[in-house]
């Protein structure tokens, strides 16, 4: 994760993309605030018939006020903003409210006290930037205490205009209950000088109280984020977002904090880090950083936090998994299949060369890059997830899988790793190879059913039908047949090695 700045921001674009539309949202709040009860004063002046009150110029800059908080939300709403800029509109606009607030509030009649109406506003103002816009303690902190100024400096002088003769009655008489001569016995015989620094001085009292809660809101808020981010921190790595999920866990893209390179990390969470699991996790990591082939997928990294996550780092693939593909676009041409097949196959024989059995293939573990990382123009294929891969040659080698459950998936799964799974070899991976092509082709799966039992049963003894009949038209026969000889319920029947 990257350390955040003073004002509790970090530079990466996740935190410039929430900064932008949290701002937006404060101007959007407090300008809506503000504009309802400008709304309510003009009602009030109109149903009063009090034309005269349209002259007083605090109405005016009251909606000035209006315009500079909702100046956010007009310029950040839409678009990419740059932190910089949004936090200079955010000052910007904050500084011009203030200002216009304080004046408005010199400007009001001592008999509607001023004092308690700006205190008003400019708390809602402080306490809704500590909620919605990201920012440490300290920050908000500094930021109610120059607000603080303008309001204890606009309540003094706006109190110096008050004149004691004429409105002795108010300075003798009591608020909230408390005769005013019993805390300044004296007020009364004194110049308006003094009873505005006793009127600012019960509005700094509140202001602190008003500090000490948007503070601690922002502390509280701020903290819980950095748990938040704490939390999607792997060694090196922070998480960004959640783009897949398999049976040994789930895989995010993240960044490396140092390194600019595309990177996705696959998590073992610690409820699934049993005994089996982890070193079902381990093996995976270990047999595919062994594969070298540019169509399988490559990795970077291995590591574990202090709380009991495993994970990894591989490349990130810009592009779509082959059911993706097509999910949107339906069957492929066939000269686009056999080179998407043809790839795969080339990464299976580095595989099976060194006696590893992928055992999951399917549309979901094959990937095609947008972008041909070597700069060709075609589709170039990335084979992943060997999280099921088995070691065929090693005597008493580590089995990848749970013995109570079938390897694989179901529509994509050998007849021998239904019925012995701790036999499977090569030949299995081809099977599930020719079942992927028979689904690029036709935009189905080879065999269907209600239920897995169904599905494996076909498996095992159903004939599928032949594609050009399931397409509806023509196949060439030479790729046809072959990808039902990958479909052969015996092994020596199929292809006997992916270079086939």
């Amino acid at each position: 994760m990257q350390l955040p700045s003073s004002r509790g921001l970090s530079t990466s674009e996740e935190d410039r993309s929430f900064l932008q539309r949290r701002v937006a949202l404060f101007g959007l709040m407090v300008g809506s605030l503000y504009l309802f009860f400008w709304l309510y004063r003009v009602l009030m002046l109109l149903i009063m018939n009090q034309r005269e009150g349209f002259g007083d110029p605090s109405l005016w800059w009251h909606l000035s006020a209006v315009g500079f908080f909702i100046l956010p939300w007009f310029l950040l709403r839409r678009g990419k903003r740059s932190a910089r800029f949004i936090r200079m509109v955010e000052g910007t606009a904050l500084s011009l409210g203030v200002f216009a607030t304080g004046v408005m509030g010199i400007y009001i009649p001592f008999e509607a006290r001023p004092d308690f109406i700006m205190l008003l506003a400019l708390s809602n103002v402080i306490i809704a930037r500590a909620v919605f816009v990201p920012c440490t303690g300290r920050w908000t902190l500094t930021l109610g205490l120059i607000v603080g100024a303008v309001l204890l400096a606009s309540v003094y002088y706006g109190s110096l205009d008050v004149d004691l003769q004429k409105r002795g009655s108010w300075a003798t008489g009591s608020y909230f209950g408390i005769e005013w001569s019993a805390i300044y016995p004296e007020l009364t015989d004194q110049s308006a000088r003094r009873l505005a620094a006793a009127i600012t001085t019960e509005i700094a009292i509140w202001w602190v109280v008003t500090i000490a809660l948007s503070t601690s809101a922002s502390v509280v808020i701020y903290g819980l984020r950095r748990r938040v981010h704490d939390a999607e921190q792997l060694g090196q790595y922070r998480l960004e977002e959640k783009i897949g999920e398999g049976g040994m866990g789930a895989v995010y893209r993240a960044s490396h904090a140092f390194l600019r390179r595309p990177t996705a990390v696959k998590l073992l969470p610690p409820d699934k880090a049993g005994a089996d699991n982890l070193r079902r996790f381990e093996q995976e990591v270990q047999l595919t950083a062994s594969l070298t082939h540019p169509n399988t997928i490559t990795i970077f990294d291995y590591g574990h936090t202090s709380d009991g996550i495993f994970y990894y780092a591989m490349e990130h693939i810009d592009g779509l998994t082959l059911s993706d593909l097509v999910s949107r676009s339906g069957a492929q041409p066939e000269g686009r299949v056999i080179d998407l097949m043809r790839q795969s196959a080339s990464a299976l024989v580095e595989a099976h060369g060194i006696g590893l059995v992928h055992r999951d293939l399917k549309p979901g573990n094959i990937m095609v890059h947008l972008l041909h990382p070597h700069g060709g123009a075609g589709d170039f294929v990335k084979v992943l997830d060997f999280g099921l891969v088995k070691q065929v040659r090693q005597g008493g080698g580590i089995h990848l899988t749970n013995e109570a459950n079938l390897s694989g998936t179901p529509q994509y799964m050998a007849p021998e790793s239904i019925t012995a799974p701790d036999a499977v070899d090569a030949r299995a991976d081809l099977y599930a190879l020719g079942a992927v092509a028979y689904y690029l082709l036709t935009g189905t799966h080879v065999f269907t059913g209600k239920t897995i039992v169904e599905v494996c049963s076909h498996h095992l003894h159903s004939t599928p039908e032949p594609l050009s009949s399931r397409l509806g038209k023509p196949i060439a026969p030479d790729l046809e047949q072959l990808v039902l000889d990958c479909l052969a319920k015996d092994p020596s029947d199929r292809p006997q090695t992916a270079f086939e």
